[in-house]
């Protein structure tokens, strides 16, 4: 099974993403964007078979975003991207590759839509939010 996800250890959603992945009993390609950035043709290619805008994967919270100016709407998709791999924690993450398709898995359950394999037992996020019951199946929750 080939999926890939651009991970953060230091970010809890990147973990329960990866740990959600490995609940398929599937093992990932795991790549550290922050000490192995994408290359420009990866990065603009992961936006858009995302179905973003180069500007909803840029990642404002705990970045140099405002210091950089980004936040000027008239900055071009050309230079968010240039941003974005001068300083790769402007990407958001965790962005996840499956045969299925291509997301932003933010936040992390986002990518059981993706997931070939279905979940091999229950699942709690880092935050103590069950998402995955002792059955494999996805818990809804109350409204």
């Amino acid at each position: 099974m080939d999926i890939t996800i651009y991970h953060n250890p230091a970010c809890g959603t990147s973990r329960n993403t990866l740990a959600l992945i490995r609940n398929t009993g599937v093992e990932p390609q795991v790549i550290e964007y922050l000490q192995q950035p994408p290359t420009r043709e990866t990065l603009a290619d992961l936006i858009a078979r995302a179905g973003l805008s180069v500007r909803e994967a840029i990642r404002q919270k705990g970045t140099p975003y405002l210091e950089q100016g980004l936040d000027q709407t008239q900055i071009s998709d050309e230079n968010l991207l240039d941003a974005m791999l001068a300083h790769p924690i402007l990407i958001n993450r965790p962005f996840v590759v499956t045969p299925l398709g291509v997301r932003l898995c933010r936040p992390s359950e986002v990518v059981l839509d993706i997931l070939p394999l279905p979940q091999l037992g229950g699942f709690v996020k880092e935050d103590g939010e069950a998402v995955i019951d002792a059955q494999g199946k996805r818990v809804v929750p109350h409204a």
